[in-house]
């Protein structure tokens, strides 16, 4: 079994709020009649979700941080966690709750962004700097983005500096996955995909990955996962639900990707 969290946190955003309202969007997109609950590899996976409700916290930031953090042990309870954002500061709370219970973990990123700032803008818990605050934590041993686009050079020092594996676009096909080591956490961020085909993001990155890109490397993961999340689905830039469709796909692929591991 696979428990499914809704993270409607929204708070971390450096630019355009409106993140707080994708996990419902993508809630409606999995259980929607127009689809089915089946994987490409035609398991049925909506059975095999627990769905353990929003998380619930205060507004104050490192509060809502914590609150998130104690939702995501007490989903774990029922099986890995597959969270569904919000914005992308809310990986860090649940990579803590993941590596509390693993150890330090291997994390597969896919993203436009690497999110590594030390800080933006004189805050240290935004969006942009999730993966930074998780090193500087040792919550994680290593580090693998896929389809950063929009490095800086504060990022591109905070990546050398901890050993970060950065691949554009270009290179999804020969990426290596079988050198991925466990306890592996998968994080998604929706505007890693060209927003021509995602255009429900904050931060559209012309060039990005396709679907089937993304939806390829779910397949090939070569272990289980212990902890993913789906994250930065804006529902009100997203014209007929197409971003919160993609993303309810990679759900199922996430959970397949996760049973293949758990046996029939």
């Amino acid at each position: 079994m696979v428990a499914l969290l809704g993270v409607p946190w929204d708070g971390g955003a450096s630019f355009e709020r409106g993140a707080a309202a994708g996990p419902a969007a993508i809630r409606r997109r999995l259980h929607s009649p127009a689809g089915n609950g089946h994987a490409e590899s035609g398991r049925e996976v909506r059975s095999a979700l627990v769905d353990c409700g929003d998380a619930e916290f205060p507004p104050d930031e490192q509060a809502a941080l914590a609150a998130i953090q104690v939702a995501a042990e007490q989903a774990a309870e029922h099986g890995p966690v597959l969270a569904l954002g919000g914005d992308h500061s809310v990986s860090l709370p649940l990579l803590r709750a993941a590596a509390a219970r693993h150890g330090p973990l291997h994390v597969l990123h896919v993203d436009a962004h690497p999110d590594l700032y030390p800080e933006l803008d004189g805050r240290r818990y935004s969006n942009a700097s999730p993966f930074a605050r998780a090193f500087e934590e040792g919550l994680l041993a290593s580090l693998l983005q896929i389809g950063i686009r929009a490095d800086t050079p504060p990022q591109a020092a905070m990546a050398r500096r901890w050993g970060v594996v950065q691949h554009g676009p270009d290179a999804v096909g020969a990426i290596d996955l079988a050198a991925l080591r466990g306890p592996l956490y998968v994080s998604i961020d929706i505007d890693g995909f060209d927003p021509a085909v995602a255009p429900g993001v904050s931060h559209p990155e012309a060039g990005g990955l396709a679907p089937r890109d993304v939806i390829r490397l779910l397949q090939r993961l070569p272990l289980a996962w212990v902890g993913a999340d789906v994250v930065e689905v804006v529902p009100g830039r997203d014209p007929g639900g197409i971003t919160a469709a993609l993303a309810a796909k990679l759900v199922k692929e996430l959970v397949d990707a996760r049973l293949r591991f758990d046996g029939p």
